[in-house]
């Protein structure tokens, strides 16, 4: 019997106007962590795609052996009866059934039409137990923090008896201390005989538990490395996925803030629900021009919530306290008119707020700036077209044209479009909340060489981040944020990540 569990061979996949892969081979050992690298468009998430039954055996060529056999899949379903389940970046739970009901959806068994629904609760705490999660089955999902609806996704993948899991940014959307669970949980994994597959951007956490690192880059397959016998480093995966070696991560900037010219004042946030609980409490910052600055803390802190409520009151029951921009006074009733005085906002939610993913990448980077780019309320579809191709050669994101519907671009080229649509509508203030989560190093270098471009021209960026490498590289000052209130501020020259853990968790 082979030493491997998945074998794939010359696989090419074709999209109308691209070829996401072509010839793609690669071997993964049982009982292995093999990760894929490479930028956002290489191919990876396509690549298990196919592997897994998304997209049906007849949408491409070459083959696909699982556990010695050549596959056939022409569904999810298919492939999870075989053992083998894929985890998507953007998880897929219905949020409004409990964890057990999740967990065990469309493999109930029945007799004479009847659920036994107390075997499943019963059941779904020994799954619940192998992932560590501490909840009880009956918690509605919606009711968890992402991190907590990951593990679910794992429990479920584990209910269907899996042997090769395949995850696809599974710590993009997780703190630091999540992240570590969950690392130490797949390396578990791989104790009990389980093959994973993780696809990440986070280069340290690669390094920190896969066996072997294959590379993809312009849908080929580049490399494959093992990880202790090669001696593999982050520059050396980064110099195979960008084809060149990348030696500034955080590109170098001259800071020098000048005045200030947003100041908050005793901000007070209250729950959208349950309108007593304060989520923001009694915050009080300021923004220089010409600064970044960084707002860190762990998953639950508040720092989305109190960006949202300043940005056109998009988050919570209600708000008080005193907004000042520029010396004047404001309290914003709507995103627009936030926009309209020179706030922008990028949102860490990109498919639910920062995009309309049934229309184009044109239409989605002007939505923002329609005002600058209409006459008598009729878009001049030119500048429309001039605009968006400048910020698609700007932000090098990888599509055949901008008439390219935004649902079928990667995470990272749909988070790029996200960034087009801010910098369009120019803004003097603007919040990036998260913006460089689920993107590759290459395009993460971009995106701060456009925010230090943004600094030189006397804007002013507030960035939240819960990578404190990030966090530490960009950033001018840095306030740390825990159960909704600042418990420190840190200058550039002092901070490390110590000290931020330290003023998160004991102020």
């Amino acid at each position: 019997m082979s030493e491997y569990i998945l074998d794939i061979e010359n696989l090419t996949k074709e999209f109308p106007g691209v070829r996401a892969l072509e010839n793609v081979s690669l071997k993964i050992k049982k009982g292995e962590i093999h990760s894929l690298c490479g930028e956002n468009g290489a191919g990876k998430s396509t690549l298990m795609s196919c592997i897994s039954g998304v997209y049906p055996r007849n949408s491409y060529e070459g083959k696909v052996l699982y556990k010695g056999r050549e596959t056939n899949y022409n569904s999810v379903k298919d492939s999870e009866n075989e053992g083998l389940a894929i985890i998507h970046q953007e998880l897929a739970l219905s949020p409004y059934l409990s964890i057990y009901e999740n967990i065990f959806l469309g493999h109930m068994e029945t007799k004479f039409g009847i659920i036994n629904w107390n075997k499943y609760i019963k059941e779904s705490k020994k799954y619940l137990d192998i992932v560590g999660l501490n909840e009880a089955p009956q918690t509605v999902v919606s009711k968890l923090g992402v991190g907590k609806q990951q593990l679910v996704e794992i429990a479920r993948a584990l209910s269907k008896k899996t042997e090769l899991l395949i995850l696809d940014e599974p710590t993009s959307s997780l703190n630091d201390d999540e992240s570590e669970k969950l690392l130490d949980l797949i390396i578990e994994f791989k104790n009990q005989g389980i093959t994973s597959v993780i696809i990440s951007h986070k280069l340290n956490e690669v390094l920190k538990v896969a066996d072997t690192v294959t590379i993809l880059r312009d849908g080929k397959s580049i490399s494959t490395y093992d990880v202790k016998n090669d001696k593999l480093t982050e520059e050396m995966i980064i110099k195979d996925m960008v084809g060149r070696d990348l030696t500034q991560r955080f590109p170098e900037r001259k800071s020098s803030p000048g005045e200030t010219v947003m100041e908050v004042k005793n901000w007070t946030v209250y729950h959208p629900d349950y309108h007593s609980i304060k989520v923001v409490d009694n915050i009080s910052f300021h923004l220089r021009k010409g600064e970044i600055l960084a707002f860190c803390g762990p998953m639950g802190a508040g720092r989305t919530e109190l960006m949202m409520s300043l940005f056109g009151n998009s988050y919570g029951f209600k708000s008080e306290g005193d907004l000042f921009i520029n010396g004047k006074a404001y309290k914003f009733n709507s995103p627009h008119a936030a926009i309209a005085s020179g706030l922008g906002y990028i949102s860490e939610d990109r498919k639910s707020l920062g995009l309309v993913l049934i229309q184009d990448i044109k239409t989605n980077i002007a939505y923002s700036s329609l005002g600058r780019i209409s006459k008598y309320g009729i878009v001049n579809s030119q500048k429309e077209i001039t605009e968006a191709e400048h910020y698609r050669n700007e932000l090098k994101i990888r599509t055949p044209s901008i008439n390219q519907i935004v649902r079928n671009l990667s995470g990272g080229n749909q988070q790029k479009v996200v960034v087009s649509k801010s910098l369009m509508a120019d803004p003097d203030i603007l919040i990036v909340d998260e913006p460089t989560r689920g993107i590759d190093v290459g395009a993460k270098t971009e995106i701060y060489g456009i925010m230090n471009d943004m600094i030189a021209n006397g804007k002013s960026i507030i960035m939240i981040s819960s990578e404190l490498p990030e966090a530490l590289g960009m950033a001018d000052r840095i306030y740390v944020m825990n159960e909704g209130k600042i418990k420190g501020e840190l200058a550039k020259e002092e901070a490390t990540q110590e000290k931020i853990m330290h003023l998160a968790l004991v102020g």
